[in-house]
């Protein structure tokens, strides 16, 4: 058994024997705690779900995983937990980078995956250096992270440190969730050399494949934010092309940015709640 990912279990009190199982997974420099409350929302309307939310390698409590750091790895990381816990999901739902993690484990482990969903996730190579917005973006927020002197006083201080380098305030505030307060002060909770070499594996990764040609029964639905930037119009456009011949489902919620949980939470509770009560249907 290789590295099991630290996690959060999510489900209705006194659930022991779940019927249905779905892995959440974050994007790059988040943490299985930032979707805890949006899930928490359906587990009132699915109660005999168990939602297990993922700390991604480097991330949050995942510490000290061996290398290589690759969305492969990553995706390794879950067949591993899957083993342990004795847990096969029905679902994986994975944010941006999470996305490309969810794909290669559908193709690469999975046995019974019913449904991926991909909530505005890149699928494609991503030419690094390139003025791709999800290459841009990130690149920024990675540069104005390395600059911030350790350890903190206090969370305020990060945020007014990122706000100065030219990031929003809501993201940095969201920041201050990847700190853990230690000797001296607050230390970030995730490997940042470890992320930067799971970044640059993640923009060489191409999961057009599992969208074309899914793996078994398994259903694929792609959900953009239609206020996003991180997937680039031709991306975009065939996304469109596969969903009009029938190979992907497509969704857009129409007043979200990149983040569709906190952006549009009712959009996107609807979707997978229609997800969670097709695939319950389906296993029993």
């Amino acid at each position: 058994m290789g590295y099991v990912p630290a996690h959060i279990d999510v489900h209705a009190p006194g659930l022991t024997e779940p019927k249905e199982v779905a892995f959440v997974l974050h994007g790059i420099l988040g943490s299985g705690t930032n979707w805890r409350s949006f899930v928490r929302r359906l587990v009132t309307a699915h109660p005999t779900w168990l939602f297990v939310l993922v700390d991604l390698r480097n991330h949050g409590d995942s510490t000290g995983a061996p290398p290589p750091h690759t969305v492969a790895a990553c995706a390794a990381d879950l067949a591993a937990l899957a083993e342990r816990r004795g847990l096969e999901p029905s679902l994986v739902c994975g944010h941006s980078f999470g996305g490309k993690v969810g794909l290669v484990y559908a193709r690469d482990h999975a046995v019974d995956l019913d449904e991926l969903w991909l909530l505005d996730a890149p699928i494609g190579v991503i030419p690094r250096g390139s003025a791709h917005p999800s290459v841009r973006q990130i690149e920024e927020v990675m540069a104005a992270v390395r600059s911030v002197p350790l350890p903190l006083p206090s969370r305020g201080v990060l945020v007014e440190a990122l706000t100065a380098k030219g990031l929003p305030r809501a993201l940095g505030q969201w920041m201050t969730t990847n700190l853990r307060l230690g000797t001296g002060g607050y230390r970030w909770r995730f490997d940042l050399d470890a992320i930067a070499e799971m970044l640059a594996d993640y923009y060489t990764v191409d999961g057009w494949s599992v969208v074309t040609s899914p793996p078994r029964h398994l259903a694929v639905h792609a959900v953009l934010g239609g206020k996003s930037d991180r997937l680039g119009a031709d991306d975009v456009a065939r996304l469109e092309g596969l969903s009009d011949a029938g190979a992907v489902h497509l969704h857009t919620l129409p007043d979200a940015g990149h983040w569709l949980h906190v952006d549009d939470p009712e959009g996107l509770l609807a979707l997978l709640d229609a997800a969670l009560t097709r695939v319950s249907r389906r296993l029993h």
